[in-house]
């Protein structure tokens, strides 16, 4: 059976299809399925016979690619979190304006966290969460704590700039994020906000939140820099 399925597949490749599990295509169709399903129905109540029939796909089909639910949904929140915050952390590689740096950060940031996409996602994963915690543990460590990461490595690099004086960089990071988040987030993922914040609400909590971060931890060789870029 294994010799007759690698033969298979190679025959498929020569005639320039994909070998089994490989269509980008199909595997986008099955994901998209999933998709509609998870939103509508949730991870707990979704089941892959719910998905064949959302997604067009044989049963047959949809193990080639997958092999549970767990894994489907895995790979849509990957693919969504690729979509959603492509490019977002390159704003970080400036320090030309540090201030200006962390309010462009902050706005992205903040818009899409809140944004329905992502929020539905988080509401899907958390009730996920509780009966898969290690489904948790993975969408934590491969979305919030690599972007969590990436703030630190940006403090880091303008405490030694000598721009911002930090004892605990971890902590600022998580502090720098909430205040770009003040209020919003728990108003949207608990439904209290039925419309994402507008971006004249979002330029104004986080610009403040930023005027904040930087009254903690700013350095003189900063307020200096910025005090005489003001007067030129």
């Amino acid at each position: 059976m294994v010799e007759a399925t690698a033969d298979s597949d190679l025959l498929d490749l020569r005639k320039g299809r994909p070998a089994a599990g490989q269509d980008p295509v199909k595997r986008a169709q099955i994901i998209e399925g999933a998709r509609r399903v998870f939103i509508d129905k949730g991870f707990e109540a979704a089941s892959m016979n719910d998905i064949t029939r959302e997604a067009g796909v044989s049963k047959g089909t949809i193990y080639v690619y997958f092999e549970n639910k767990e894994e489907l949904f895995e790979a849509l929140i990957e693919e969504e979190r690729g979509t959603i915050f492509k490019n977002m952390y390159e704003v970080l590689d400036h320090f030309d304006d540090l201030r200006n740096t962390l309010v462009k950060f902050g706005m992205g940031l903040s818009a899409k966290i809140t944004s329905a996409k992502v929020i539905q996602a988080q509401r899907t994963v958390v009730g996920a969460a509780d009966r898969i915690p290690e489904l948790g543990a993975r969408f934590y460590e491969r979305g919030p704590k690599r972007g969590h990461d990436r703030v630190m490595a940006f403090l880091d690099e303008a405490v030694q700039r000598g721009l911002l004086q930090i004892d605990d960089v971890d902590l600022a990071a998580y502090q720098f994020t909430e205040l770009c988040l003040a209020g919003l987030f728990r108003q949207c993922i608990f439904s209290y906000r039925t419309k994402a914040p507008s971006t004249s609400e979002i330029e104004h909590i986080v610009t403040s939140g930023v005027d904040v971060f930087l009254k903690a931890y700013a350095t003189e060789k900063f307020l200096a820099e910025e005090r005489a870029s003001a007067s030129a």
